[in-house]
């Protein structure tokens, strides 16, 4: 059974929108990038939601100078989004997930693989942990508080986490992994 894996960079106070251009002064860090590398290369699946998916794919799909491997893996593997309304996803290897969430992710979870990582989609995580569906947490922590924003676990029910991994980059960034801890 795959694993549904929450990668996001998120600041010390939590939030994981990106805006105000917090993400951009993070700055460049060649462990943290072999890092998300090695996190991204661990994985089949990617699962996000519409407006993400659509964006994503408007950025990485055409890319052919990408020298970071982000546009092959897109490329190559499976694709899930999220959407009500989109039919055609327009990217190969993309499926499109419309109906209960609960049944869809349990669908995909079943199939053969590897991790599945959903990241960004600040709307569907929430729905995610709300559902219990995550089995683990992979938060690229940087040393910024934002002191607003949308975060990570806004409106979710509480959850207990089991710490997996946690190490410090050069930048004062850090890869902070949990498991999510369930009792049945």
């Amino acid at each position: 059974m795959r694993r549904l894996v929450v990668t996001q960079n998120i600041t010390v106070d939590g939030v994981i929108e990106a805006t105000d251009d917090w993400f951009a002064r993070a700055g460049h860090d060649p462990d943290m990038d072999r890092a998300l590398a090695a996190q991204r290369d661990a994985s089949d699946g990617f699962l996000v939601g519409r407006r993400t998916f659509e964006g994503m794919r408007d950025f990485w799909a055409p890319r052919t100078d990408d020298t970071t491997g982000v546009t092959e893996h897109l490329n190559r593997v499976a694709k899930y989004v999220v959407s009500s309304t989109r039919q055609d996803p327009g990217w190969a290897n993309t499926t499109v997930l419309s109906g209960p969430l609960v049944e869809e992710i349990g669908r995909i979870t079943a199939l053969d693989g590897s991790d599945i990582v959903c990241t960004g989609s600040i709307d569907l995580c929430h729905a995610l942990i709300g559902a219990d569906l995550v089995d683990e947490y992979r938060l690229f922590v940087h040393p910024f508080a934002r002191g607003h924003g949308r975060r990570m676990f806004d409106g979710t029910p509480p959850r207990h986490l089991v710490l997996r991994e946690f190490r410090a980059f050069p930048s004062g960034a850090a890869l902070v992994r949990y498991d999510t801890q369930r009792t049945s």
